[in-house]
């Protein structure tokens, strides 16, 4: 197996009595997305900071396809993109103006500069609105065209910090159009971001942090096995919850939960599951009859809620010393 191409070994990041980072492991093979999740202050954007050599840690080291972020910070700055949590456009050019603004500033020649904003403008749909003022673009048009100035000189690695924040859903979806794009070319995509249906749907591997640390990695699917299937029981009659409830905690070894309102029960599973089956058959028996029985599986939500005590939406507000980055960086 290839070496990562994104390695962090054991970083560290104070800012003053705030303890950021406290020894972030982290991993990334080539051509593939990692989302990071966890709340906020968890340091989510210390980490992309100090990976994209905006931030030195104070102990622990970086690789970017080999390359220290620290000794090697002009390498890595030559093989990588960033595109901060808001658009950062130049809202009195046109999309095509903004775009060869960057290649120049990128050090492309003018012929160069000006064909490469025409294939990425053509790429990404963005080609009608090419000599519009950026300013008249809707949310979502800026965000894409905020994500294709970081492809001027194609990265080999890409970081978006909250790519979506304040976006509408058919926006959101362009988003993750692209960045699969990206990523099908070969890029790899180091994706935060507080939507866990977004890391659910763009993730090859996800990484948690809390306080600092990695707290579980693994696909979205192995982060759902560590909770297990739930069954879910609607019953006819919710005057027969109670004895429902005997049925299912015999079957699958756990106390159901039930919801009087709908009729309803809910169970978690074993690893080793269950045969719909056996649970109607069960019920039978008992004089229960269920009207829907279905298993479930958990959601990123639910593994966040287990792993870190909290839903993804109650998180608390972020603390501004540690996770505020810039707008756009330049890298």
């Amino acid at each position: 197996m290839d070496d990562p191409i994104v390695v962090a070994e054991g970083l560290h990041k104070n800012f003053g009595d705030t303890r950021a980072l406290r020894g972030l492991d982290l991993a990334v093979p080539a051509g593939t997305v990692c989302g990071v999740l966890g709340p906020n202050g968890a340091g989510k954007t210390t980490a992309v900071r100090i990976l994209a050599t905006l931030a030195d840690p104070d102990a622990g080291h970086a690789r970017i396809a080999g390359h220290d972020v620290v000794a090697e910070a002009d390498r890595v700055r030559a093989l990588i993109g960033l595109a901060g949590q808001y658009a950062a456009v130049d809202e009195k050019l046109t999309g095509r103006g903004n775009l060869r603004l960057f290649g120049r500033l990128s050090h492309l020649s003018r012929r160069d500069a000006h064909r490469r904003a025409d294939e990425l403008l053509e790429r990404f749909g963005l080609m009608e609105a090419a000599d519009r003022r950026a300013g008249g673009y809707s949310g979502g048009m800026r965000r894409r065209l905020d994500l294709i100035t970081c492809l001027i000189l194609r990265p080999r690695v890409l970081f978006l910090d909250e790519p979506t924040t304040g976006l509408d859903p058919r926006s959101r979806g362009e988003i993750w159009d692209a960045i699969r794009e990206l990523v099908t070319d070969g890029t790899t995509v180091l994706l935060t971001t507080q939507y866990l249906d977004e890391a659910d749907r763009l993730a090859d591997d996800i990484v948690v942090i809390d306080h600092g640390r990695a707290i579980a990695t693994g696909t979205p699917d192995e982060l759902k096995a560590t909770i297990g299937d739930r069954l879910d029981v609607v019953l006819e009659d919710a005057a027969l919850l109670g004895g429902a409830a005997s049925v299912l905690a015999g079957l699958a070894g756990a106390e159901p939960v039930p919801d009087p309102e709908s009729g309803s029960l809910s169970v978690p599973l074993a690893r080793g599951g269950i045969r719909l089956a056996d649970v109607v058959r069960e019920l039978d028996r008992a004089g229960v009859a269920a009207a829907d029985v279905g298993l479930r599986r958990p959601t990123l939500d639910e593994v966040f809620l287990r792993l870190t005590g909290r839903p993804a939406e109650d998180d608390p507000a972020p603390d501004q010393s540690v996770e505020t980055a810039p707008a756009k960086e330049t890298v």
